[in-house]
């Protein structure tokens, strides 16, 4: 048994009658780091999460937990992990205290200490007050919280959260992030669940993104996004009230590869941020136009997704001739384009990013 690995996921395949769902994916969470698993509708995200919380069995390939197998061992591994999915599984007839009380004996914690657990859970999630108040009267984001206690009550090692903060006040999305951390910094392993990019990019340590049934990538969301470094950008912002007009010859500065308009901004993407902005200087000062700011940005966790998964709001990954792998960090998929092709079987199930370098 690793302990090193709260999750191992071999070659994890899933069918739908003849529909390949998950594809024979690959890949491992590391203990006590906090894990985000992102993909768009239909990608295999829900159904990869149910086989790893023994919710669906899977057609081929392994899971283990804390080396556990979830299919010939699924009493043991689930004693391991505390499941919070997206609609609140509290019993809304039942009370704070009693949906606690009754989730403590579910997973047979000890009689002496139940009592101090929900005293302790209670306080953490500030639902102190609400301990007597039926589940029913409870508002959405004090069920969220309510769920979250009870998949801690028995103090499992790892957290599977699935879209835990979506739409919550802001009070009880921040108190949830805040206890997030607080439980990673103890020792918790997290598997976060969501669409939110920005909160995967705020709290994990890794990301996975799942497309069409395959891992497409793997790796931390720095690494992620100096894979696209190609998109960065130039942003120039503007009052925004009216047209474009003399700002749109801003698409033509040396250097420029697509413009997106915002709110009183435009974006200029761009390989070389030093020569857009040197350009766009010069352009403004020529055309007497002002500006409220200009800056240089990297490409966002938003932006990586969205180019992965085939939506990117600007420039796409094209094939262009030139020196292959130039400081890629997703290691040897690229020496050509029909040498990815011929390694896809196999390195699929690396959990890779596919190449940006130059040559695709």
């Amino acid at each position: 048994m690793n302990n090193d690995l709260a999750i191992q996921a071999i070659d994890l395949t899933r069918y739908y009658d003849k529909l390949l769902a998950v594809d024979h994916i690959s890949f491992e969470v590391r203990s006590g780091e906090v894990f985000g698993f992102l993909g768009p509708n239909g990608a295999g995200k829900t159904t990869t999460v149910r086989m790893l919380n023994s919710l669906l069995a899977p057609s081929g390939g392994k899971a283990l937990i804390f080396g556990h197998d979830i299919c010939r061992d699924p009493y043991a591994a689930k004693r391991q992990f505390g499941l919070v999915p997206e609609e609140s599984s509290v019993y809304t007839e039942l009370s704070t205290w009693d949906n606690l009380m009754f989730t403590a004996r579910l997973y047979r914690v000890p009689a002496g200490e139940r009592q101090r657990r929900i005293e302790e859970l209670l306080e953490l999630f500030g639902l102190e007050a609400k301990r007597k108040e039926k589940a029913f009267a409870l508002s959405k984001g004090m069920r969220q919280r309510l769920s979250l206690a009870m998949a801690l009550i028995h103090r499992p090692r790892l957290l599977f959260l699935d879209e835990p903060v979506l739409g919550l006040d802001v009070q009880s999305a921040q108190l949830i992030k805040d206890r997030i951390r607080e439980l990673n910094d103890q020792g918790t392993t997290i598997f976060l669940t969501t669409h939110q990019i920005e909160m995967a990019d705020q709290l994990c340590n890794r990301v996975a993104i799942i497309h069409q049934g395959q891992i497409a990538a793997i790796e931390s969301p720095e690494r992620l996004k100096w894979a696209i470094e190609g998109r960065r950008s130039v942003e120039v912002s503007f009052d925004g009230n009216g047209a474009l007009g003399p700002y749109a010859g801003l698409a033509r500065v040396a250097g420029v590869d697509q413009t997106v308009r915002q709110r009183g901004k435009l974006k200029l993407y761009t390989s070389d941020p030093p020569t857009v902005l040197s350009g766009v200087m010069a352009y403004l000062q020529a055309q007497s136009l002002p500006v409220t700011a200009i800056n240089t940005t990297g490409p966002s966790l938003e932006e990586v997704y969205l180019t992965i998964t085939g939506r990117a709001l600007g420039p796409l990954r094209g094939k262009h001739p030139g020196t292959p792998c130039k400081g890629c960090p997703v290691r040897g998929q690229c020496e050509s384009e029909k040498e990815e092709q011929v390694a896809q079987t196999s390195e699929r199930k690396g959990g890779l990013l596919r190449s940006s370098c130059e040559h695709h």
